[in-house]
């Protein structure tokens, strides 16, 4: 059986930067599950869902929060499948509070951090996590990135063509 991703959020206010993460993994085709956990109002919540990741098929975490929120640490903390931080923009600082708490983590515990509003790139880095073990995903990543690169090459070939003219 092929591994999900867990999603989590921690507040419903993130999900238009989430989204981003839904579509790229349905273009995939990769299972997930998408949840509203905070690190501090749903501490025991959170942990449940993340210390039993592993047994329920889960192979990457994604943790989407803003403002100095620690959940990507918290989920981080409770298990040892990769965790990959989704800083999102907003609040006094406007994401660079969320940045520097996913980023900055203890020796030992780490969270990958993408971009903030980074949650197509997060979504991306999970399917690549994933085909480690999964050569039909793999090869589904390899396809998708011909595609990216023809179509640069062809607005490439187009403006060639413009500029000769």
């Amino acid at each position: 059986m092929a591994k999900k991703v867990a999603i989590l959020m921690g507040s419903d206010s993130d999900l238009p930067v989430v989204e981003k993460a839904f579509a790229v993994l349905d273009s995939f085709g990769v299972e997930y599950t998408a949840r509203v956990l905070s690190a501090h109002r749903t501490p025991a919540e959170t942990a449940a869902f993340i210390s039993s990741a592993e047994e329920n098929d889960y192979g990457v975490v994604l943790a989407a929060a803003g403002m100095a929120a620690h959940l990507a640490g918290a989920c981080a903390a409770n298990t040892t499948l990769p965790v990959i931080g989704i800083p999102v923009k907003g609040g006094a600082m406007d994401g660079l509070d969320a940045l520097l708490a996913t980023v900055q983590m203890p020796s030992g515990i780490p969270v990958a951090t993408v971009a903030l509003n980074g949650a197509a790139n997060a979504a991306h880095l999970a399917c690549q996590i994933l085909a480690l073990s999964d050569a039909e995903l793999s090869a589904k990543i390899k396809d998708s990135r011909k595609k990216a690169a023809d179509a640069v090459l062809a607005k490439d070939a187009a403006l060639q063509e413009k500029l000769a003219k």
